[in-house]
Order: structure tokens, then sequence, then C-alpha cells
């Protein structure tokens, strides 16, 4: 664990945007435009002036309800060319009250009110009744490919250990939905190909790293969050590893922090502190210190953490916007090398972070 440090007043918060119900991912688009979630299951453009569009028309059913809905949301590289979003949501089964995490890929249309050439490339399998743990960030790697997070649905937890299901994975796909050659899984028995990495709990953050590696955060139970480097074929080792505990107390299984064969978190917080959305800051705009720094958002205490990192490692943790005590949902630095927060509130809102 790292060391907490005195945030100073290096930050000016400035409200892009408000009135956004539960606002979930963001993501930027030319012109000084941002296109933002709504977990009850709405899409919607943000001007570079602050102006809220109507909710954008052309998404599929989801599964609306607890932790479910539409979440993240990305703009391809070439979306100026090609105008195309990626978003992840719970999908629901055609008949049934199961459910599971899907990805979905379409192009905007010119006048930005509606989704054309729908698909979904990409669906969780097995689906399973649970409004808990879609997990649901999207990122594109470096080479094109998209890296999508998966929660293991909460009560089918023991699923994270094994290769037969999506359930606790990060999985890695082209962007038509065919499954890369070079994945860590691909060709082995009873293992499904689209798999990158495997025991993980519910990560609701990652971003890639300058040196182009995935880094992903993690909700533990009762402690145990965790920042996690996601190589691949590598197992993180939930529920069979954890410094986190049963909700109300007592121990996960065995009860370790360890084992041969699994992955010891980068990072992890005792107590928990909800991680949500996380960025890596490339540019200089904050001054001398901040360049390089990991930032995650705390859902349970509200505040931006600023994490300083040295080989690799954390060395110490600030706590940013902490007065506000918004639960802070994702965080992304924009085109301008300036950091935007999105607050997951019936007020949600967008904004701005300025250097004092």
């Amino acid at each position: 664990m790292g060391v907490w440090g005195i945030a100073m007043a290096q930050i000016r918060p400035e409200i892009v945007a408000s009135g956004l119900e539960n606002p979930w991912g963001l993501s930027f688009l030319p012109g000084g435009r941002f296109v933002v979630t709504e977990r009850p299951g709405r899409l919607r453009l943000i001007g570079a002036d602050g102006k809220v569009s109507a909710p954008i028309a052309g998404l599929p059913s989801i599964a609306a309800g607890g932790q479910g809905g539409l979440l993240d949301v990305l703009a391809d590289s070439g979306f100026e060319k090609n105008r195309t979003l990626y978003f992840c949501f719970s999908e629901p089964e055609a008949v049934g009250s199961a459910n599971s995490t899907a990805l979905g890929s379409a192009q905007l249309s010119a006048d930005g009110a509606r989704l054309e050439n729908l698909k979904i490339i990409f669906s969780q399998k097995p689906k399973f009744a649970s409004r808990s743990h879609f997990g649901c960030r999207i990122v594109e790697a470096r080479d094109g490919t998209l890296f999508l997070t998966l929660g293991d649905r909460f009560s089918r937890k023991d699923d994270a250990q094994t290769l037969d299901n999506h359930h606790g994975k990060v999985v890695r796909i082209a962007k038509d939905g065919t499954v890369p050659k070079d994945n860590p899984f691909v060709g082995k028995p009873g293992a499904l190909p689209e798999i990158w990495s495997y025991g993980h709990r519910n990560a609701q953050g990652a971003a890639l790293a300058p040196d182009g590696r995935l880094w992903t955060n993690e909700h533990g139970p009762q402690g145990g969050d965790e920042i996690n480097i996601a190589q691949a074929g590598r197992n993180y080792g939930w529920p069979v590893i954890t410094y986190g505990e049963n909700y109300g107390g007592g121990k996960i299984g065995a009860g370790i922090t360890s084992k041969d064969g699994m992955e010891q978190p980068l990072h992890y917080w005792v107590p928990s502190i909800a991680v949500s959305g996380m960025a890596f800051l490339t540019s200089d705009r904050y001054g001398a210190g901040w360049k390089g720094n990991l930032f995650v958002g705390s859902l349970k205490f509200g505040y931006l953490d600023r994490i300083e990192l040295k080989d690799g490692k954390v060395v110490a943790e600030h706590k940013l916007l902490a007065d506000s005590r918004a639960r802070i949902r994702d965080v992304k630095q924009g085109p301008d090398g300036l950091l935007y927060v999105l607050t997951d509130e019936a007020d949600g809102k967008l904004m701005r972070l300025r250097p004092n």
C-alpha cells in the first residue's frame, strides 16, 4: 500500500456539463465535443459549449438495473474517418431474466442524432441472472485490438478461475469481433479464445500505460481493491487469493493472500475505496511531479486519487476533489492534456480540472 500525502490546491474544477443521470463512461470527439453514457440506458453528446444533446437513438436493448445498464464508451482512434463508437452494456437474453456484458460498435450519424450499422461484436458467456459485477471498461491497444474487462457476476466468483467462461476475465478481440491469433489461449482445449487474463473480480477501471501495457483496477470484496498490470495468460487469483474478506467479516476461501502461479496486485487498498475509472497523465499541463502519475476515482469516499509511481511501484497517493464528496465514476485525459471526470450521481457532472 502507498503513502498518503496532502493534496495541494493545484487544480480548479470547472463544470463542463450537469444534469446527467448516473453518467458512467466518457470519450472525446473532434471539435471539443464529448460522448457520455448514462447508466439507465442513454448515450449523449456534449458540445464544446457544454450543451447536452437529446438521447442518441439506435442503442440495442439494455438490461438497466442494479450495477447494470449502459456503461463504458470509446471513440475509435480513427473516428474522424469512420465515425465509429464502441460501447459496452448489460445485455438481456432474448427470453428470461439472464444477462451479460456485451460490446457493441456503431457509426455515429453525421448529425449526431443516431447510431447506424449497429453490431454486437462480443457477448459474455454464459448469461446469468444478476444485477452485479459487469466490469465493462474498454481500451484500444496500440495494435488496434480492443480490451474489455468482465466482472465475475458476484455469485459466480469461482468461474473466474476456469477458462470455459468469460466471468472474471479480461478479453481481447479485433474490432470486427474476431479473435486475434496471438491471444494466449487460442487453440487450448476447453478455453475460450477471447480470454486475455483471468482471476479478476470486477474491474471497473482500465487504461493503457505509456509503455503500451494494459493496467486495470478491480473491486475487492470488503477490502482488497487492486491495481493490476493485466498480462497475457496470467491468473490474478480471485477468489483464491485476496486482501479482502467477506461482507460482514470472515475469510474468503482459505483466507490466503498469495499462491504459486497467481499474480500479486501492483497495489491494493484496505479498506476498499471502491475504485472506478483510471487514467495516466502524459501531459505537462499540471507542472512538475504530475506527468506520469496514475489517477483513479473513488466511489465510496468521493475523491480522485493521484498516484505517484516510481519504477513501476506506488510510492505516494494524494486525495483530490475530496471536499466535493462526489462519487468519481470516470477520469480521462483529454486531447488538450487536461483531466476530465464524471460524477456518478442523479445530477451527475462532467468536470474539467484546470491547473490552479
